[in-house]
């Protein structure tokens, strides 16, 4: 009666045990896949801006909309904003509605990164909802962004992005924060666009 009563005991405080073990295991897995999602979020805007041309920073107090997309000018640099817009690899020079635009900020009451791919008429997010992006810690910058004069004067630096990212995963009542930041170079020689 004593040898089944310890087995039941360890067999119980095993099991206990375990449990917790598969709780922690589950919980780490989510956080890992938020991670991950994350990090193909700052690759996948890495790629297209490495590829495109004819960046314009937005700065805060400034609205992304189809309309201040469009307007003048087309090149500018920050070195604090809030959003990027450009012409993706493929993306025509002469029209306004096919320019790529990434914003870091709240959407229709969402907070994360946004995503546009004509011209700023409509944004996907991009980030799970579980990121919350502190938005002021957060930013995009890039400097060199205007192409040099036709006579040789002006910018002659590469145009330089820098996209930052800082906040907080709130998953399964865990809080954790992180930070973010990826460089990109345009892969193009800065020529003022194709």
């Amino acid at each position: 009666m004593i040898a089944v009563s310890l087995f039941i005991i360890i067999v119980m405080a095993g099991m206990g045990a375990r449990l917790n073990a598969n709780l922690l295991h589950q919980k780490s897995r989510d956080m890992r896949s938020i991670i991950d999602n994350l990090s193909f979020v700052m690759e996948d805007m890495g790629r297209n801006l490495r590829t495109g041309y004819n960046y314009r920073c937005f700065i805060n107090g400034e609205s992304i909309n189809a309309s201040t997309v469009s307007s003048s000018p087309l090149t500018k640099s920050c070195a604090n904003g809030w959003g990027i817009a450009f012409e993706s690899q493929n993306g025509d020079s002469t029209i306004f509605t096919d320019q790529w635009v990434y914003f870091i900020g709240t959407y229709f009451g969402k907070n994360g990164i946004f995503k546009s791919t004509d011209g700023a008429n409509s944004f996907v997010k991009l980030t799970p909802d579980e990121v919350v992006v502190d938005l002021n810690a957060s930013g995009i910058s890039a400097l060199g962004a205007e192409p040099p004069n036709s006579d040789g004067s002006g910018d002659h630096q590469q145009p330089f992005v820098t996209i930052r990212l800082v906040g907080t995963i709130n998953s399964k009542g865990i809080s954790t924060g992180f930070s973010l930041q990826t460089s990109v170079s345009q892969r193009l020689i800065d020529t003022g666009g194709h």
